[in-house]
C-alpha cells in the first residue's frame, strides 16, 4: 500500500512540492504563488501537504488566522481556510480531506481559536461543502450567487463569522470600464489575467485596470466571494472567480 503524510510547510521547503496541477518555478502563476505564500508565513499561515511517496504531493489545506484572510469576511477568532483541494481522482473519496481538514480544527484548538470557518459554493472555484457539514461546520452566512460560509464554533456562545458586503458607493470607481482585481494567492490567476487582458486590448480595444490586491486588508474589500480575483465591466460583475481566454470573449461577444 502506497504511504501517505501531511507535511508541513515554510519558506525553506515550499519549492518543493507541486499545488494545483502547476510542477515547478518555471511556470509563473507557480512561483508567483510560492513567493505569495512565502510572505503569508509570518501572519500564521500554514499550507500543508497531503504527499504520496509516488505521485508527490496529491492534496493541500492552506488556512492562516481570520483577521488575515484573503476573502470578504468577518473571521476573527477563526482559523480560515482559503483552499483545500486533492488531486488526482484516484485519491478522492478515501478520507483525505478529512485528513487535511482535521490537522486545521486541531491547530486552531491549540491556539486557542473560536473555531473555524470556510467559503464554499455550488460551482467551481471553491471546495464543496459536503465535507464540511460531514464534519459538523454549519452554515454561517451567504453570498451571491451561490457561495456559503461555513464554520464550525468550539464554543456556543462566540458569535458565528459573516461576509463582508462592499458598499455601493465603493462600486462606483469600476462604473466605467473593464477592471481586474487580481492576486498571487490562486496560482491560476496570473494566466487569466494575461490572457484576458491581452485579448480586451486587441480584440475589443478596451483599456484594462488592474488592481493588484497586495495585502489582506484590499482582499476584504474585493466584490466578489472569491477574494482574490474578480472581473467587473462597466460596474456590473462579469466574473467572480478566474475565467480562462474563451469564457472571456463569450462574455464579451454576449454582450455585443
Amino acid at each position: 500500500m502506497e504511504k501517505l503524510q501531511i507535511i508541513n510547510t515554510g519558506s525553506s521547503n515550499i519549492a518543493e512540492f507541486g499545488m494545483c496541477g502547476y510542477k515547478n518555478l518555471r511556470q509563473e502563476g507557480y512561483r508567483r504563488k510560492v513567493e505569495w505564500l512565502k510572505q503569508r508565513y509570518r501572519e500564521g499561515l500554514r499550507y500543508k501537504v497531503l504527499h504520496a511517496d509516488q505521485e508527490g504531493a496529491v492534496g493541500a489545506i492552506e488556512y492562516i488566522p481570520g483577521e488575515y484572510a484573503w476573502r470578504p469576511v468577518n473571521a476573527t477568532g477563526y482559523m480560515f481556510i482559503h483552499c483545500i483541494f486533492i488531486i488526482p481522482r484516484k485519491y478522492k473519496a478515501k478520507g483525505y480531506g478529512t485528513l487535511l481538514l482535521e490537522t486545521c480544527i486541531e491547530d486552531a484548538r491549540q491556539d486557542k481559536m473560536k473555531g473555524v470557518a470556510v467559503v464554499t459554493r455550488k460551482g467551481t472555484w471553491m471546495a464543496g461543502k459536503n465535507l464540511f457539514v460531514k464534519n459538523n461546520f454549519k452554515l454561517a452566512d451567504k453570498y451571491p450567487p451561490d457561495y456559503e460560509l461555513m464554520a464550525m464554533k468550539f464554543k456556543e456562545q462566540d458569535p458565528l463569522p459573516s461576509f463582508r458586503l462592499l458598499p455601493k458607493e465603493k462600486m462606483e470607481k469600476y462604473n466605467k470600464g473593464l477592471w481586474i482585481l487580481t492576486s498571487d494567492q490562486c496560482p491560476y490567476t496570473e494566466k487569466a489575467v494575461r490572457e484576458i487582458t491581452e485579448t480586451a486590448e486587441e480584440v475589443y480595444h478596451i483599456k484594462v485596470n488592474i488592481i493588484e490586491l497586495k495585502n489582506h486588508k484590499q482582499a476584504r474589500e474585493c466584490p466578489c466571494a472569491f477574494g482574490t480575483f474578480c472581473l467587473i465591466y462597466n460596474g456590473i460583475v462579469i466574473a467572480d472567480h478566474p475565467i480562462s481566454n474563451t469564457r472571456f470573449k463569450n462574455i464579451m461577444n454576449g454582450k455585443r
